[in-house]
């Protein structure tokens, strides 16, 4: 009996630090195991860098699996990378910040973009009466969900221009061909979107650039600043426990980044998948042309662009807003390993 229970004693203490070590390891990638990323709109240009990467081989080069995956709005991407569904999202980085104010920490280790790259637009119908953000008061705005990226810029437009949210309404319009539709049908007069469904709409008619925020100049003017945007943001404690991995997919992205930088919009396109084009190459290739100078060389967050995204952000957001003495910026990106890529 007392050798029975001994035995047993010991296959006890031998599950328990064997469980141990699995919990401590959760975070730790296998050498060999696929890193899933969220894309919030995997056919979207913001997020070109992210499809781009793969179809040029630089995942498979640095030695990296990957599997994107795509979402159409950043809001419930952020939402698969908290419950643990992937490791990291090709989103924007104001999301980090929004949630440090909530208690949880994700950090931007590539930054794509030091602009949204996105604009507002509004329907030809409406273009004699919308000719500025003052001039939303009453207007349904067409973002792609709440709590995303295009809400908070949404947000931040109107309380730049003094309107409360009372006074006008967010409309859940989606991105691509759910956003025309709306704003085709009424649903909106205006909205939030980003190209190729700006290329779209200009091209066609339908609506017309009231704040372009595709360029630096059209960002400062709207939002006071830089407003640094398309990332790869990923878990603080993954990032931590994962170095060598994270090394990986920053050279695989810089040296994106670069390609982008040194080629032209038609040579990208052709490199895209065909279907990302449609029936309109021309189009596609002039919407990448279009959007084009809002990525970085290199993926370095410019930090006066972070701290101008803070301002933004608590002007209209309860949370940032309450604890914005609080927040600590350092911890919401990093630099470690876009300074180590290597330069092309």
């Amino acid at each position: 009996m007392k050798k029975s229970l001994a035995l047993a004693a010991t296959g006890l203490a031998l599950t328990t630090v064997l469980t141990g070590c699995r919990s401590s390891s959760q975070a730790t990638a296998a050498p060999d195991a696929t890193v899933k990323i969220m894309v919030g709109g995997i056919d979207k240009v913001i997020y070109l860098p992210a499809k781009l990467t793969e179809q040029l081989g630089y995942f498979k080069e640095q030695g990296v699996k990957v599997d994107l995956l795509t979402e159409p709005a950043g809001a419930q991407a952020e939402n698969v990378l908290i419950s643990g569904g992937v490791q990291g999202v090709v989103g924007f980085y104001d999301h980090a910040i929004d949630l440090q104010s909530k208690g949880k920490c994700v950090q931007s280790v590539v930054q794509f973009a030091d602009v949204p790259g996105e604009a507002e637009v509004v329907s030809t119908a409406k273009a004699s009466k919308i000719t500025k953000s003052s001039d939303f008061k009453g207007a349904k705005l067409g973002i792609t969900s709440p709590g995303s990226s295009t809400d908070f810029l949404t947000q931040a437009l109107a309380a730049k221009a003094g309107i409360d949210g009372s006074q006008y309404t967010r409309v859940k319009a989606g991105a691509g061909a759910t956003f025309i539709s709306a704003l085709e049908n009424g649903g909106i007069d205006a909205g939030m979107t980003t190209d190729p469904t700006i290329a779209k709409l200009t091209t066609t008619g339908k609506a017309k650039v009231l704040l372009d925020m595709r360029t630096k100049e059209g960002t400062q003017a709207a939002l006071g600043g830089l407003y640094p945007a398309a990332s790869l943001y990923m878990d603080c404690t993954w990032v931590a426990n994962n170095k060598p991995t994270v090394q990986k997919l920053a050279n695989a992205f810089v040296k994106t980044l670069g390609y982008i930088s040194t080629h032209s919009a038609e040579e990208i396109a052709a490199t895209m998948p065909a279907e990302y084009a449609g029936d309109d190459p021309k189009l596609y290739a002039k919407s990448i042309n279009d959007s084009k100078s809002m990525f970085t060389p290199d993926g370095v967050m410019p930090a006066e662009g972070a701290k101008n995204v803070l301002e933004v952000l608590a002007t209209f957001n309860e949370s940032v807003k309450a604890k914005k003495a609080e927040l600590d910026l350092s911890k919401t990106y990093t630099t470690e390993f876009v300074s180590a890529a290597p330069k092309t």
